[in-house]
């Protein structure tokens, strides 16, 4: 989902399964720098731990885009390497994207990104019920079997504010123009749109990765 796109209307090119990246290499080539990914200006910041490669996927729940891309992502990562350290950040391209942005991190400081991640998606995209609004949001938590008053008090902290700030400071250092979207290593970044598919952009991100384990 394109960044000017969410003021308005938006399309964006989904794959349906993952490919292994010698595929990729025979059927469309080796990928280009500034066409199928680009290289930061500058280096962003990773939380990964010493002699991992961080991959980062920016995502909003209600992009409908990133609801599709879920399944060929988990797909993918089931094949992690066990040198890659892996994290989602909820972009805010609005401030009404907020919300959900807390949302996340008040899941993962509750442990509950595992459990509940996928239903914040079906919510949203298959029962259409809204989380855009802290009391939306609110009531997904009880729905869910959360305490609304220990989520309440857990989105409203100074931890899932800081977090939330964090995660828009990232977005800028890699200048996310869309999501989803990928980050590497704090050096690359691609989408579906420079890579002609979020399918494809897995196999550019393999590729990097690969490129990241030469420069260590």
């Amino acid at each position: 989902m394109n960044r000017r796109e969410f003021a308005g209307s938006a399309a964006a090119l989904v794959g349906a399964s993952a490919l292994a990246w010698p595929q990729l290499g025979l059927a469309q080539g080796k990928p280009e720098d500034g066409k199928d990914f680009h290289t930061l200006d500058g280096r962003a910041p990773v939380e990964a731990p010493a002699g991992k490669i961080e991959v980062v996927e920016f995502f909003w729940y209600s992009c409908p885009h990133c609801n599709a891309f879920e399944p060929l992502l988990n797909t993918w990562l089931k094949k992690l390497p066990p040198d890659v350290s892996f994290r989602r950040v909820p972009v805010a391209f609005r401030d009404d994207f907020v919300p959900q942005q807390r949302l996340y991190y008040t899941l993962e400081a509750m442990g509950k990104v595992d459990e509940l991640h996928d239903k914040v998606f079906a919510a949203i995209h298959q029962q259409h019920l809204p989380t855009d609004r802290e009391d939306r949001i609110l009531d997904f938590a009880e729905r869910n079997g959360l305490d609304r008053a220990k989520f309440q008090a857990m989105y409203n902290s100074f931890g899932v504010a800081t977090k939330a700030r964090k995660a828009k400071q990232l977005q800028d250092d890699y200048q996310v123009d869309g999501v989803p979207a990928i980050g590497v290593a704090g050096r690359y970044y691609t989408d579906g749109t420079m890579a002609g598919s979020m399918e494809r952009a897995l196999m550019v991100v393999d590729y990097l990765v690969a490129q990241a384990r030469t420069r260590k």
